[in-house]
């Protein structure tokens, strides 16, 4: 006989028991303004629910008697994701990065190590530092140690070592996490972008004034003589000589 497929959302708040779906008698009854109502019946709790406009959820089951609480189900779904979001956020960094090291590495190449590291640890990721010996190497850990001490001293703004270094074999071993998102110092290269894309832009330009034409200088004209008719008073009338038969 066949079984029917697990369903592919296994997220906890896919699993909640809304209204008929509750199978306890008696249930603990938390309003909608997050005080605790008393115990009720499953019915009388139903009721309730209903005189409310909104939904009877189920949000402790192992309690006893189960905990419900009277709210919108899809509200209470929003605010159970928010919350999970919220959690991540302050989770510990899970994703280890690997920096190598050598007792002889040249300080140019050290800088690069450490940018890399620092970019890791702003991204809320840990690094893992393996400093290696070879051969002859072993007989100068203490130059290691030393490389160590300065690669620790160039990221202590962004992060701090879980534990001192340690010689594992032909190793040392170290591992950083980074430090809370408050304490610790911008990130070098998140600066260098802002000051450029700020060098990239426009310089503001000054509005230049709109061009009008020429105001016409009426005083360089020259003035026209008007003739005035000794018999017009000074207006000008054309129809003043007309002989009228």
């Amino acid at each position: 006989m066949s079984r029917p497929f697990s369903p592919r959302n296994n997220a906890p708040s896919s699993f909640i028991r809304v209204n008929g779906k509750i199978r306890a008698r008696e249930v603990r009854v938390i309003g909608a303004d997050g005080k605790q109502l008393g115990v009720y019946s499953l019915n009388d709790a139903l009721n309730l629910a209903r005189q409310h406009g909104v939904d009877l959820v189920e949000i402790s089951a192992n309690a006893v008697p189960p905990v419900c609480r009277i709210i919108e189900v899809g509200k209470y779904r929003y605010e159970m994701s928010k919350k999970e979001k919220d959690s991540r956020k302050h989770q510990h960094a899970s994703t280890v990065k690997e920096v190598q090291l050598s007792p002889r590495i040249d300080p140019h190449d050290l800088g690069i190590k450490v940018d890399h590291a620092v970019g890791f640890l702003c991204e809320d990721m840990k690094v893992k530092v393996a400093l290696k010996f070879r051969g002859r190497e072993m007989a100068h850990t203490e130059v290691g140690f030393e490389v160590m001490k300065k690669f620790i001293a160039e990221i202590a703004p962004f992060g701090h070592p879980d534990f001192q270094p340690k010689l594992v074999g032909r190793a040392i071993n170290l591992m950083i996490s980074p430090l809370p998102r408050n304490k610790r110092a911008k990130n070098p290269h998140a600066v260098e972008e802002e000051e450029e894309s700020d060098d990239e832009q426009p310089s503001e330009v000054e509005a230049k004034p709109a061009h009008h034409a020429p105001a016409e200088d009426h005083a360089s004209k020259p003035k026209v003589p008007v003739t005035e008719h000794p018999q017009t008073d000074g207006l000008n009338r054309p129809f003043s000589n007309l002989e009228v038969k």
